[in-house]
């Protein structure tokens, strides 16, 4: 089977636009690859954070995981394997200055600080990340890596330096990972739909994948339709991304129907929200009560996930006696 590496940060809830943008896609592909499935707690510390909310919230996104159906021999904490960092290390010294300049990411991250605080502390961690980031991709030796198109330039560089490693060294040991593009439905923000769905906007801006019934309902039921900025005979961003909920919840019947008066100049926008509440709720409540079951057995639950990140550090302890030997590291006994 071919490997598979996808990673998501700990930074609290899980919302639609994360499941039908990447978690979705992960629980269909366990059956056909590899999957190692990373929690990535070292990453999170790139930006301002409190220690044990960064605890709680790494032990949280691991249930979330289990809850929405992935098998937990594919799930590990990145801080409980460190071969991690020694390997992104190595890769640093494979990684010009200049390449890492040209990330965007750290701009618009750094751009985010600021905004709040001109002289907000941004640290070298924020600026080197992505090297850890393809560490995490390169310790596994991963062939397909899940993204979409806005993280693209940070698979090419793990790209790049799993080719400069390789040419440094005069051994074709680090395999190129390839992307694993899907067809994914783009989520907007349902106060805004003119924007992604995001965290970073504010609470009423997602809509959170374990959230309460009447939460859910009542963010649905508010959700912006016309903004007044269409042309006549085009459907508004907001009527769009309703729609565009409904065929992600595979709500299939109620989105023909529902197009259908849209097409006749009869859609009533309550009928349409009324519907996305419905299917919404219907695709998160077996999410909910799954995670109420995992919760209620936390010990065994996190043990469990602790002996998988074990198990997983396994293959990675591999790749780097591999790599110590390659790049000229002493070894020991």
């Amino acid at each position: 089977m071919k490997n598979v590496l996808s990673c998501v940060q700990p930074t609290g809830d899980l919302h639609l636009g994360n499941y039908f943008g990447a978690v979705q896609n992960w629980v269909r592909i366990q059956e056909s690859y590899k999957c190692y499935y990373g929690v990535v707690d070292y990453h999170s510390m790139t930006m301002p954070y409190n220690p044990a909310q960064l605890r709680e919230n790494t032990w949280k996104m691991a249930f979330y995981l289990l809850a929405c159906g992935i098998k937990p021999e594919n799930v590990f904490i990145q801080s409980q394997i460190p071969e991690h960092v020694e390997l992104s290390w190595i890769l640093s010294c494979t990684t010009s200055y200049g390449e890492l300049t040209r990330m965007t990411q750290f701009k618009d991250k750094t751009d985010q600080l600021h905004e709040t605080d001109k002289d907000a502390f941004v640290s070298l961690g924020l600026f080197a990340y992505p090297v850890l980031q393809a560490a995490d991709i390169l310790i596994y030796h991963a062939d397909y890596v899940p993204v979409g198109k806005d993280q693209e330039q940070h698979l090419e560089l793990s790209r790049n330096i799993a080719q400069r490693f390789n040419h440094q060294f005069g051994k074709e040991y680090f395999v190129h990972p390839e992307p694993l593009f899907t067809e994914t439905p783009k989520i907007l923000s349902p106060a805004d739909p003119t924007r992604k769905m995001s965290k970073s906007l504010g609470e009423k801006h997602y809509i959170n994948l374990f959230g309460e019934e009447d939460r859910i309902r009542k963010q649905i039921k508010s959700a912006v339709t016309d903004t007044g900025e269409t042309t006549a005979g085009e459907m508004s961003a907001g009527v769009k991304n309703l729609f565009e909920l409904l065929r992600a919840c595979n709500s299939m019947e109620a989105h023909n129907s529902l197009m259908a008066d849209y097409n006749a100049g009869a859609l009533r926008y309550s009928d349409l929200k009324e519907a996305v509440a419905n299917a919404v709720v219907g695709l998160v409540n077996p999410f909910r009560e799954r995670l109420a079951e995992l919760q209620a057995d936390k010990k065994n639950v996190k043990t469990q996930v602790l002996e998988s990140s074990a198990e997983i550090r396994k293959r990675a302890q591999q790749t780097l006696k591999e790599v110590r030997e390659i790049s000229g590291l002493t070894s020991g006994r």
